[in-house]
């Protein structure tokens, strides 16, 4: 994963630290598409929940497993940081 950085959490970051642990083109995936159908395990799961943590989002594995598309992760993340972006 790469180094943390001081950029704000947004929904292209969060589609960029997916594609980067699934070895995958950002632009291949979509909001709607099925993060475990992609290949994302529950490890992978837990390191981005952390890392998206530790950048400010209020989230955990319960909720990233609850529905595994990057449009429910991001309405989650945004919401735990008081953000509608």
């Amino acid at each position: 994963m790469p180094a943390s950085t001081s950029s704000p959490l947004t929904l292209e970051r969060m589609r960029e630290d997916i594609a980067h642990v699934l070895h995958e083109d950002p632009a291949d995936i979509r909001d709607d598409d099925n993060l475990m159908d992609l290949g994302l395990d529950s490890m992978r799961i837990m390191r981005l929940a952390s890392r998206w943590r530790a950048d400010g989002a209020t989230l955990d594995f319960a909720d990233l497993a609850a529905e595994a598309t990057l449009a429910h992760w991001w309405t989650v993340a945004s919401r735990g940081m008081g953000s509608t972006a």
